[in-house]
């Protein structure tokens, strides 16, 4: 794996099958459809006149600069990406991919999956591999307990399940 640059965080290169399927559909609708439609509106925004106080013409020159920047990260992180489509030897334990299932001290239950951080989702209970959760998640087993640091405390957790695939 690469080293990071200077200033840089380093962040995991995994992503789920799925994950990757939703950045290159992002991409080919970035560069497809989205692309063409801002540069049909600038090019008829450019044709009124005078283009310093053409706030059509401006605001689409915009967007092209916000386009084009996801276009080109979604590009060079689709390069650096490690496709993870497979389960683990040994899925008793806690991998990435992983759907867990704890209970905190007061009986309430939380289910989570592990993912590429490019794919994390809070609504579907998708946790980075690179979250202070999923770090202290990795290779537990059901049974175990977790202690994750949060800010406004430590909180544990017992792992009440493992499962890979469609989910617990």
């Amino acid at each position: 794996m690469k080293k990071p640059l200077p200033g840089k965080t380093n962040i995991s290169p995994y992503i789920t099958p799925q994950g990757q399927e939703r950045l290159r559909d992002e991409l080919s609708y970035l560069w497809q459809v989205k692309r063409p439609q801002v540069t049909q509106a600038v090019s008829e925004a450019a044709a009124m006149g005078d283009r310093s106080e053409n706030a059509e013409y401006i605001y689409g020159k915009k967007q092209l600069r916000q386009i084009d920047a996801r276009i080109r990260f979604l590009k060079k992180r689709l390069d650096e990406l490690v496709i993870v489509d497979r389960q683990p030897d040994d899925t008793s334990k806690v991998f990435f991919g992983a759907w867990v299932e704890l209970e905190d001290s007061d009986g309430n239950l939380f289910r989570y999956r592990i993912v590429g951080p490019d794919e994390f989702d809070p609504k579907k209970g998708f946790i980075s591999i690179d979250s202070p959760m999923a770090k202290a998640l990795l290779r537990k087993t059901e049974g175990e307990e977790v202690v994750v640091d949060r800010p406004g405390g430590a909180v544990a957790f017992v792992v009440v399940s493992v499962g890979y695939g469609g989910q617990t």
